[in-house]
C-alpha cells in the first residue's frame, strides 16, 4: 500500500492515464458491448443519419453536398472529442474516482476486441453445425455483401476479411489515438479515440464511391484514410515480428496490398494473410453486382474456423504489445521528469 500511495504521490497524471487504459482494456476484453446499453457510435450514427437525410432530401448539387460533407465530418470528428473532454471533465469535478471509472468505461466502448470475437462466433458457431442459412443470416449483420447464396468457404473468407480488416480501425488504430491524446496538454486519451471513432464511424456509413454517398462522403473518406495510415503500418509491422519471417510478411504486403483501392484496408488484411499462409480477397457481390477485390497472399492452407481464431489471437497479441509498450512509456517519461526535476 505504501508503495502504491508514493507511486500515485509522484506520478499523479501518468498513473491516472495508467490505471484508465488498464480498466478499459479489462473491461473490453471481459464485457465489450453489452446488447442494448447506450454506445457513442449509436450517437454518433444518428447524428450522420439524420444528416444524410437531410443533405438528399433538400440538396443535389454535388459542390453543395460536398461542403455538407465536409461540414458534417469536421463537426462531428470535433464535437465527439469535446462532448468526451466534457463528460469526463464533469465526472472528475463530481468526483475523481467517479472520473475514473466514467473514462474507462468510455475508452472501453472505442475498442472492438470482443465484438470482433463475438461476430466471428456468432457466424462460426451455426456454421460448425452445418446451418448454412443462419450463418449466411448471422454474417449479413457484420458485412456489406450480399450473403444470401454464399458457400461455406465464401462465408469463411468473409468473416476472416472481416476480422483482419477491423482489426485495425476498431482496435489498434483506436488504441493508438488513446495513448497519443495522453501526450496532447489539456486533451486526454478518450477524447482523441472517441474523435477517431466519429472518424472511422464517418467512413463505414458514408464514405462510399457509389451514389449515393459519392460527394457527400468524400471528405469523410479521405480523412478516415489519413488518419488510419500510421496505426495500420505499426500493425503491419507488429504482425510481421510476431510471425518470426518479418521480411516475407512484408514482402507480401508490397507485393498485393498495394492493389487494393483502400490506402489501410488492404495492408491490414493482407498482413493478416501471410502471416496465416491464406487468401482473401475475390469476387464479392454487392445488391446484385459483382465487384472483384484484389488477391491477397498465398493460397498455402485453406481458410478454417482455425485461421479465423488464429487471427483473432494476433490482434490481441497486438494489443497488449502496444498496450505494454504504451503504459511502459507513460511512466518512465514521467520518472525521468520526475528524477529531472529533484536534480
Amino acid at each position: 500500500m505504501r508503495f502504491f500511495s508514493l507511486f500515485f504521490a509522484i506520478f499523479p497524471r501518468t498513473s491516472h492515464s495508467v490505471v484508465v487504459l488498464i480498466i478499459a482494456a479489462i473491461l473490453d476484453y471481459l464485457i465489450g458491448d453489452p446488447w442494448g446499453w447506450p454506445h457513442p457510435v449509436q450517437a454518433m450514427g444518428w447524428v450522420i443519419s439524420r444528416c444524410t437525410q437531410f443533405s438528399f432530401k433538400h440538396f443535389d448539387r454535388p459542390v453543395t453536398q460536398r461542403w455538407i460533407g465536409v461540414g458534417l465530418g469536421i463537426g462531428l470528428i470535433a464535437g465527439s472529442g469535446l462532448g468526451g473532454w466534457l463528460i469526463i471533465r464533469s465526472a472528475n469535478l463530481l468526483h475523481p474516482l467517479f472520473g475514473i471509472g466514467l473514462e474507462s468505461i468510455l475508452l472501453a466502448s472505442c475498442f472492438a476486441g470482443r465484438s470482433l470475437r463475438a461476430a466471428a462466433e456468432a457466424v462460426l458457431q451455426p456454421l460448425t453445425t452445418g446451418n448454412l442459412n443462419q450463418a449466411r443470416s448471422n454474417l449479413s449483420l457484420y458485412v456489406g455483401r450480399d450473403t444470401e447464396n454464399l458457400s461455406e468457404p465464401e462465408i469463411l473468407r468473409a468473416v476472416l476479411e472481416t476480422v483482419t480488416e477491423n482489426a485495425t480501425d476498431g482496435v489498434m488504430a483506436p488504441l493508438f489515438y488513446c495513448v497519443a491524446g495522453v501526450f496532447v496538454p489539456s486533451v486526454g486519451s478518450v477524447p482523441l479515440a472517441l474523435a477517431y471513432k466519429a472518424a472511422s464511424t464517418l467512413d463505414s456509413m458514408v464514405g462510399y464511391r457509389e451514389a449515393p454517398y459519392t460527394y457527400l462522403g468524400w471528405f469523410s473518406a479521405r480523412l478516415e484514410d489519413k488518419l488510419t495510415w500510421l496505426p495500420c503500418r505499426l500493425t503491419v509491422i507488429t504482425l510481421a515480428l510476431l510471425s518470426g519471417k518479418p521480411l516475407h510478411v512484408w514482402s507480401i504486403c508490397c507485393r498485393d496490398a498495394i492493389k487494393d483501392p483502400s490506402p489501410n484496408s488492404g495492408w491490414s488484411e493482407c498482413a493478416y494473410a501471410a502471416v496465416l499462409g491464406v487468401q482473401l480477397g475475390g469476387i464479392n457481390w454487392y445488391r446484385g453486382v459483382a465487384k472483384h477485390k484484389p488477391l491477397l497472399g498465398d493460397p498455402i492452407h485453406p481458410i478454417t474456423p482455425v485461421q479465423i481464431h488464429q487471427a483473432l489471437q494476433l490482434t490481441r497479441y497486438c494489443f497488449l504489445i502496444w498496450l505494454a509498450i504504451s503504459l511502459a512509456t507513460l511512466i518512465l517519461l514521467r520518472l525521468n521528469l520526475h528524477l529531472f526535476l529533484e536534480r
